[in-house]
């Protein structure tokens, strides 16, 4: 454990400095004391909950980086931030962004945003979380939650994806289906739990599901998942139902079936994922997995503020939200016909 003299020595200032900077007296300069407060956190000094709570900020910094440029009109990734939002707000804390722009001659790391910021914890939710500068985030100290990714000793909150397809599947096969199309996002954490989901419930049922019918766009792609939905229509052998990566991709994959004047669900059946609410007013309405976005946003808030206000009694973990089946009607029921 690091002692004030580890400190006093990093800084290059006196233990009496460092002793006054961490509790907060204001006869040091703001600066000064901002540097033994970051050194003190690099070194893991152990802070006494009265100047835990005499230097923090009651500022959470969100990092988030939408690949589909879809930003917060993402009915998941807006209903999620909403909901994180108005807990850390019910809680004392505010919330802000992170802009770490690369067109800057020395761009900022996350790490460096993030310290400089004084931000007390930090939520991860659809970034590059291979990426170095997050990497670097995720091994240091400051408290830190991610949404839809598993680091070991990392606090992660979750949708169900596993389970969230497997309903899904379940209920396709139920109508009569067996020959299920997945055309599946671009791989991730979320993309590997649906394909397990999805092959699962194949194989439990003991349905064979062929090479040619599981298909990789990119999320949210409309055009390429009219190109791919085509590919599928295709082929010698054609599915009777196309489960889409997401409820927005499935716009493409409706828009390539109207233009062959296919009919849903009388002559192809169809199912997205996400639970976009316009989506439900279609008609035919689209059967979908709803995420709880609500709760994933509430419990990662929650999470995040334990963690700043007692670690050392907050538990890491994995808590994965359950998902729901919504029906809808794309989906027929061809068991009668198949006897």
């Amino acid at each position: 454990m690091a002692s004030l003299k580890d400190i006093s020595l990093k800084c290059g200032v006196s233990i009496a400095t460092v002793s006054k900077a961490i509790n907060n007296k204001n006869d040091i300069s703001d600066e000064t004391k901002s540097q033994v407060i970051k050194a003190a956190k690099e070194l893991g000094y152990c802070f006494s909950s009265r100047t835990l709570n005499a230097i923090r900020t009651n500022s959470i910094g969100v990092l988030f980086v939408d690949e589909s440029h879809s930003g917060l009109l993402h009915d998941y990734h807006a209903g999620v931030l909403d909901s994180l939002k108005r807990t850390l707000e019910d809680r004392g804390y505010d919330i802000t962004f992170i802009n770490c722009s690369t067109k800057q001659a020395n761009p900022m790391t996350y790490l460096e945003h993030c310290r400089q910021r004084r931000f007390d914890g930090v939520v991860l939710a659809s970034i590059d979380f291979d990426s170095q500068g997050v990497r670097e985030l995720i091994q240091s100290n400051i408290p830190l939650v991610t949404i839809d990714h598993v680091f070991d000793n990392r606090i992660c909150v979750m949708s169900d994806n596993v389970g969230g397809m497997n309903e899904l599947m379940e209920y396709v096969i139920s109508k009569g289906h067996s020959k299920i199309a997945y055309i599946h996002g671009t791989p991730s954490a979320v993309t590997s739990g649906r394909l397990a989901g999805f092959f699962r419930a194949a194989e439990r049922h003991c349905i064979s599901i062929p090479e040619e019918y599981v298909m990789e766009v990119p999320y949210r792609d409309v055009d390429a998942t009219y190109m791919a939905t085509e590919s599928l229509l295709g082929l010698r052998n054609p599915p009777t139902c196309i489960l889409f990566s997401d409820d927005f991709a499935a716009m493409g994959g409706l828009n390539a079936l109207r233009a062959r004047d296919i009919r849903v669900p009388e002559d192809m059946s169809v199912a997205g994922y996400d639970g976009m609410r316009a989506l439900q007013y279609l008609d035919p309405g689209l059967t979908t997995i709803v995420q709880d976005i609500n709760t994933i946003g509430r419990v990662a808030a929650e999470k995040l503020v334990d963690l700043i206000e007692n670690p050392r009694t907050t538990i890491v973990e994995q808590v994965v939200i359950p998902a729901k089946l919504s029906e809808g009607h794309t989906i027929s029921d061809i068991s009668a016909r198949n006897k």
